[in-house]
């Protein structure tokens, strides 16, 4: 916990939203390597019902749900569910993942998703609401790690041109 923590969690809480930190002590289950971007709301009035694995990310504005309260007034209730994310997962901008669903291990989640059902390791899933598309293969992981490699080989020569210059 760094001094900057208060002031974080403040301006979080001024936007009407709550730190990963202040979620995991009122019961959340976060792996290693979590990144949430801008705008990720990760349901604060059931938050203790969600597990994140390791290496998961998630793009802006993704909304993670553990309740359903649009069954309230017509049936009087509110649907409240556990949602757990895999290991190595990424979930795209603006996904919706609803009440008492698990995503696996080794997920792609596309853009603008709503994940309505379970989704197995290994998968490329999409739409609305969210299907499996295909497996992601041995080429696939292949292909992305070269692609980080050229990404690291070039933001390498851009730090040594600066500090030649």
């Amino acid at each position: 916990v760094t001094a900057m923590t208060p002031i974080k969690e403040l301006l979080y809480r001024l936007r009407g939203d709550y730190t990963t930190e202040k979620l995991i002590s009122m019961g959340m289950t976060v792996g290693k390597n979590f990144k949430r971007l801008h705008g990720v709301i990760l349901d604060p009035a059931y938050c203790w019902l969600i597990e994140i694995g390791d290496n998961v990310t998630m793009a802006p504005r993704v909304h993670i749900l553990c309740h359903d309260a649009s069954t309230k007034q017509f049936l009087n209730y509110t649907k409240i569910g556990n949602v757990t994310i895999g290991d190595n997962v990424f979930i795209g901008a603006e996904s919706v993942v609803l009440p008492g669903v698990t995503i696996g291990s080794k997920v792609v989640i596309g853009a603008g998703s709503v994940v309505t059902k379970d989704i197995p390791d290994g998968v490329l899933a999409y739409g609305n609401p969210c299907r499996v598309i295909r497996p992601i293969t041995e080429e696939d992981t292949a292909y992305w790690n070269q692609q980080l490699a050229l990404t690291r080989q070039f933001s390498d020569m851009l730090q040594e041109e600066e500090t030649s210059c």
